[in-house]
This record gives structure tokens, sequence and C-alpha cells, in this order.
């Protein structure tokens, strides 16, 4: 009888570590996440255990946070909480969500720095795509000893960014973003582009600015070429530069559409039509595209460009002013059809 007693005892306390056993195993080795596509959990610097919890429940939508929760408290998980972006995929299991969240082992993101106008419309871009604030990025961006610090001025500040993606964590600090983007700059500023803007005789902040000017008088990267060799005669020949977009940018009225004498009797340093040679630095953060067409400018006589009356987006180029001012009576009358003040 205590054979059997003790047989029976043995069984059952297999039996309980079985289920045990198997208990943990679905528990932490379930795939518990209802989502169809890989998904994004981002973990800030303020967050604690519970807010990562939420984060988890309304994003992966798991049928039980009991393992989550469990490894948790045996790890010690409020303890110390990476900051990151962590991609959880569609068949990632228990352990393996709260590894990488335990560890740190965040994916990288894409980062797009774009062409835009201002630096407080960049701060505003950058910030919804990592972990820094705008308010943060925007405050390095208009700190003078800081940007001096970095060899560029308020004016100059543009040209130290190249659109383009990269690759980056999402818990980058707005000081590392700028770090990245200064490497980034000496990396797109090789030996032979920086050969190309001393041929033409220029610093690459220079062409930069020109090519912001590029950029802002046409989308059509193909025409840009040209557009850049205009105004690169214009310079040889110290006739002024006269860019409707450099007027816009004196204004801070990206939105006008029509150019009146007015406008062309603004006062800054940035207005082409009262100030011979390139404004103080670029209008906008030039695209690749731009900084390419003017490395490789169109070599032609032309002088002068008008907007087509077709509105294409595309231009007339004249080499002389009777050319120019036939073509710019048709793009005058065009506007008038259309009512455009």
């Amino acid at each position: 009888m205590k054979k059997k007693a003790l047989i029976i005892s043995i069984s059952s306390i297999i039996t309980i570590i079985i289920v045990i056993s198997t208990s943990i195993y679905l528990l932490l080795f379930s795939k518990p996440f209802n989502i169809n596509n890989s998904t994004f959990i981002y973990i800030d610097e303020d967050d604690s255990a519970d807010s990562v919890f939420a984060k988890i429940e309304l994003n992966l939508h798991p049928k039980s946070m009991t393992g989550i929760k469990f490894l948790s408290r045996i790890k010690g998980y409020e303890k110390r909480i990476y900051t990151g972006a962590y991609k959880i995929d569609a068949g990632t299991t228990t352990f393996e969500a709260f590894k990488k969240l335990e560890s740190g082992r965040q994916t990288p993101v894409r980062l797009i720095v774009p062409s835009v106008r201002t630096m407080d419309r960049l701060a505003s871009k950058i910030s919804k795509q990592i972990m820094a604030d705008s308010a943060s990025i925007a405050n390095l961006l208009n700190d003078s000893s800081y940007i001096a610090g970095l060899g560029y001025d308020r004016s100059s500040l543009p040209a130290l960014f190249i659109p383009n993606t990269y690759e980056v964590y999402w818990n980058m600090t707005a000081e590392n973003f700028i770090k990245r983007m200064i490497r980034e700059n000496k990396n797109f500023w090789n030996t032979e582009r920086k050969a190309k803007a001393e041929a033409i005789g220029m610093t690459t902040t220079e062409v930069c600015t020109l090519a912001s000017i590029v950029d802002e008088e046409t989308a059509n990267n193909k025409e840009k070429p040209v557009v850049a060799g205009l105004y690169i005669n214009r310079l040889k020949i110290g006739m002024p530069l006269q860019a409707d977009p450099t007027v816009k940018f004196s204004l801070q009225d990206f939105g006008l559409r029509r150019i009146l004498f007015k406008h062309l009797e603004t006062d800054s340093p940035y207005n082409t039509y009262k100030h011979a040679g390139l404004p103080p630095g670029p209008i906008r953060i030039a695209s690749v595209e731009g900084i390419n067409s003017v490395l490789n400018y169109s070599k032609h006589n032309f002088l002068y460009m008008c907007a087509k009356e077709d509105f294409s987006g595309t231009h007339n180029f004249a080499s002389n002013l009777n050319e120019h001012n036939t073509n710019a009576r048709k793009y005058q009358k065009a506007l008038n059809r259309r009512n455009i003040k």
C-alpha cells in the first residue's frame, strides 16, 4: 500500500510539473498578438512599465498580457526601461517580444530629411519621426552660439542638411540628429563634388544657395541644369539674379503667385532684384537634384527666363531682353486671363 501511495504521489507531482511547465511554455512561447503586419512600439523617456503595457495593448491587441507582465515582474523590468522603437511581427512570441523590450534591442527606422523652406518646418517634420520633440530641435537650430560652433550661421545653416532617407534609431536626441547630419554632409561633399564647386568658383554653401533658388524656380529636374546655367551666366557678368523666389523669401510669403513692382522694392539682403550676387544663404534646404544641377550646370548663353504661358511649370529661355520681353508678355496675358493677382 505504501509503495502504491508513493507511486501515486510521484505521478501526481510529475503531472503537476507537466501541467505547470506546459502552462508556462504556452504563456511565454505562444503568439498572442492580433496584428496582420509588423507594428512598432515606441517607448519614450517618460514611459513606465504600466504605460508600456498600455501601448502594447493599444497597438498589438494581445489575447493576454499575462505572459508579458509575468516576465516583467520576475525580471524587474520597471527598474530599467529602454527607450526606442521596437518592431513586433505577427508571429512574435511573448518571450521574444519581452526580450526585445528588456534588452533595448530596438529596430532602426527610416528618417526622411525633407527639402523645406524654414528651420522651424524642418524641426516639425523631424520631430514626427524621432523621439526628440520639435522644441528641442528648434532650440538648437536657433541657438547662434551652437550653430557657430558647427561652422554655420543662421543664414547658411540650411546648407548643412542634405535631403535624403537615413536609417537611424528612433530614440536619437536633437544633438545626435545634428551630429548625424554633419556626418552625412561630409559624406555627401566628397572630393569630386568639392572639386566641381571649386571649378565654378563657389563654396559648398554657395552651391546650396544657388541650388535652393533653382529648386524654387522649377520642379522639373530636367530643366534645373538649364536654370542653374542661366544664373551662373548672370553671376559671371555681374548681372543681378533677379530671382522671384528670393523676393518671396524676403517677404516670407511663399504662397505669392504674382510678383508685382511693389514686391521688388522689399528691403532685404535676400532680394536679388536690389542686391547683386547670391543672397546670404539658401532660401530653402536645397534638394540633391538642385545641388547636382548647379555642379553640372548646362553651358549655354541664356540670361533670361520666364514661366511658360501654359502653366506647365517649365520656362521659356532667352539670350536677350527683346526675346525675354516677348515671353514675359505671353505669361502676363495668361495670368490676366486667369485673373491671378
